[in-house]
């Protein structure tokens, strides 16, 4: 009898070891798709349905745009560390991450990021239209192929990135309209200007990670920090008065300038404040609110657009 108990005792602790191996392995090919850094991209696609169309957004288009959106999304981020494995091994911040700790092969990382990729393409064209299937695409090569082999090159990087990151958007004004027009241009300039502070703060807190890893960000190709500083001051000064032309365009009107207006000020006075101490805590300080200023921005151009 106890050969029986120590037998079935052993075959209980296989099952649980299994379950455990298998649900290690589903949380490290969803850690590929960078679901935190994601759910912005689908928060900024969700935007740009929605203003393209106040009304109301059909609940099956919402859907279908969301869930292509994010299996792109999900692939591109994929795809872009199997090609950053390497450099993420050398960093401490990326370090843990299933390809450079060897939990997944370039195999695996590669396929699933392809058939992502493919999966939510095929859902853009057929569920919400052409268009949207198009724009997504245009972000998944621009970032796969273009930008993340740039980052080891050159330190305009951080410039050609900001062209995938502002997308979005115009995936949801796509997927509702079937059109690029005006007005989803001045989206994609809103996001591509904000990305600029945002990305040079970070670039500043994390100077030395990127430096260990051969990536040559302005912060490590010039570590005095006055052109970081300056440009960040710049993107913040030009995302200002872009910020404005939703008002321009029909999209807003003058409650969401004054939010406009009193967010741009604050973003300014914190790009400023980094821009002259180059200290830790100023970029730390101009991070945080970026993080801020773009949903508080289009939740305002949301509410405005609602109630217009």
């Amino acid at each position: 009898m106890s050969t029986h108990i120590a037998e079935g005792t052993s075959v209980a602790a296989a099952a649980r070891s299994g379950s455990v191996a298998r649900s290690d392995l589903a949380l490290d090919f969803l850690a590929l798709t960078k679901p935190r850094l994601n759910l912005l991209v689908l928060a900024t696609t969700l935007a740009g349905l929605y203003l393209a169309s106040p009304r109301g957004v059909a609940f099956a288009l919402a859907v279908h745009t969301l869930v292509g959106t994010a299996l792109v999304a999900g692939g591109a981020a994929a795809l872009n560390q199997v090609w950053e494995r390497e450099t993420d091994r050398r960093m401490r911040r990326t370090s843990g991450r299933p390809l450079p700790r060897g939990r997944l092969g370039i195999a695996e990382g590669t396929w699933f990021g392809i058939a992502l990729s493919a999966a939510g393409l095929s859902e853009l064209a057929v569920g919400a239209t052409p268009a949207a299937a198009v724009v997504a695409a245009a972000t998944l090569v621009s970032y796969v192929l273009v930008y993340t082999p740039l980052k080891t090159r050159t330190s305009l990087a951080t410039l050609v990135g900001a062209v995938p990151g502002a997308l979005p958007p115009v995936i949801g004004w796509a997927a509702a309209t079937g059109d690029i027009t005006m007005p989803a241009i001045v989206l994609f300039g809103i996001v591509f200007f904000w990305q600029m502070p945002h990305f040079l703060a970070i670039a500043w807190m994390y100077k030395d990670d990127y430096s260990s890893a051969g990536i040559p960000l302005l912060p490590v190709v010039e570590p005095d920090g006055r052109r970081t500083g300056r440009q960040a001051l710049l993107y913040t000064a030009t995302l200002w008065p872009v910020s404005l032309l939703p008002a321009a365009v029909g999209l807003a009107g003058a409650p969401y300038s004054a939010v406009a207006t009193s967010l741009g000020i604050v973003f300014i006075w914190l790009s400023a404040d980094f821009a002259r101490h180059r200290s830790a805590h100023a970029a730390r300080q101009l991070f945080l609110f970026s993080i801020t200023y773009l949903p508080l921005l289009l939740g305002a151009l949301v509410a405005d657009r609602f109630w217009s």
